[in-house]
């Protein structure tokens, strides 16, 4: 399958961190379905607005690696959107495919549904860090187009306490790597 160009996403962040879901994440010699994601623009819980400076490139760019750190230590990767606005969609969870060895290593578990279900585990399991932040996708991190569109759910994006009304966190229906519990099907 082809790479997702940088066109992908210069769209609205929201739809492009829905149709994120059921294409494969490479980065080295590990790949895995993207089941999960989260969008956030200039709403309160984005870091365009609480991070400004080291969200920059959430205005400036899109089709961009946007790396950054939570809790001092676990790493999360997010796509740069919006041609002409502000944007980024966090991967959350993705389904292992490739490489699963050197996962595993990384993480220390054999458990496949631990090794990238949440976006630090899913950042060790593919050794995603901070060297990469700012980089152009499909330079070091790839997205390839999916193949099917799989059945997608929405609820309430995670571990935010500001704009939590949204439901703007997007995951593949039934999928048993996504991150928590599904809530509701998208109409």
């Amino acid at each position: 399958m082809p790479d997702l160009g940088a066109e992908f996403f210069a769209r609205d962040t929201v739809t492009a961190a829905r149709e994120l879901i059921g294409t494969t994440l490479v980065v080295g010699r590990c790949a895995g379905r993207i089941v999960e994601t989260e969008a956030y623009t200039t709403d309160a819980a984005s870091h365009a607005l609480t991070r400004s400076r080291q969200a920059a490139a959430m205005r400036e760019t899109f089709g961009h690696v946007y790396v950054y750190l939570i809790y001092g230590m676990y790493c999360c990767l997010n796509i740069t959107t919006e041609r002409d606005g502000i944007g980024a969609v966090l991967i959350r969870a993705v389904e292992p495919t490739q490489g699963i060895d050197l996962m595993q290593q990384r993480r220390g578990t054999s458990n496949l549904r631990l090794l990238a279900s949440g976006p630090g585990r899913l950042c060790a399991a593919f050794g995603i860090d901070l060297t990469m932040n700012g980089a152009p996708l499909n330079r070091d991190i790839h997205i390839l187009m999916r193949e099917a569109e799989p059945p997608v759910s929405a609820s309430r994006r995670i571990g935010i306490t500001r704009a939590t009304e949204l439901e703007w966190r997007f995951y593949e229906t039934g999928n048993p790597f996504v991150s928590r519990n599904p809530q509701k099907p998208l109409a």
